[in-house]
């Protein structure tokens, strides 16, 4: 079993997506090995998660950066570096990770670097895109909504997609039932794409 192909997880908050991806381990279904979880905010949940799982965690803070005079790009090449030297992982998972990576990040990684966005290609990229989803849906323009799994790259939420998944809207949602519902797709389609994905880079 040792020579599982090894994750990384980048996370802000509380690690609902990082929960899902150790319970895959855990039971097998995702044949990897998580051996990191790093987080850009030092009372993020989901390093709780982390060190319950017996999973080394690691927190970087921009704010200390910016603080010491430095940049975002200072701040990105750093935390890419410490992922490369110290772990080495075959696949970098961002679950909830707040901040759009460098394309200065992005150049430590040979294309193994995959994002769960809570939309569907080309419909919301960036931020906020459930609440973005759900307004446009309460103005007609949409009927549903839905999330992927893709390749990051330096252009925002435009990399190539691993797994897609439609995710209905009900006339009677609210915010809370759309966000809930897409969680809950998440849990599933961030395993399922993370299996996928370490299967292609074994190609």
């Amino acid at each position: 079993m040792s020579h599982l192909p090894t994750i990384v997880v980048l996370i802000s908050g509380s690690g609902t997506n990082l929960q899902a991806l150790i319970d895959a381990t855990q039971s097998t279904q995702l044949k990897a090995k998580i051996i990191g979880v790093i987080s850009n905010r030092k009372n993020a949940y989901g390093l709780e998660r982390a060190q319950r799982a017996g999973i080394p965690t690691q927190t970087f803070s921009l704010k200390k950066f910016k603080d010491a005079g430095k940049s975002r790009v200072d701040f990105d090449i750093h935390v890419a570096r410490t992922i490369q030297e110290e772990y080495k992982p075959d696949l970098v998972i961002l679950a909830g990770w707040m901040h759009i990576l460098s394309p200065e990040f992005l150049s430590h990684f040979q294309n193994n670097v995959m994002n769960l966005h809570p939309a569907l290609p080309g419909q919301f990229d960036g931020a906020h895109a459930i609440e973005r989803a759900f307004e446009a849906y309460q103005r007609g323009e949409i009927e549903y909504t839905g999330i992927m799994v893709h390749k990051v790259i330096a252009d925002v939420d435009r990399g190539e997609v691993i797994l897609q998944q439609k995710v209905p809207i009900e006339p009677t949602d609210t915010l809370e039932d759309l966000e809930q519902r897409i969680h809950t797709a998440e849990h599933k389609l961030i395993v399922e794409g993370a299996q996928i994905f370490l299967d292609i880079l074994k190609h």
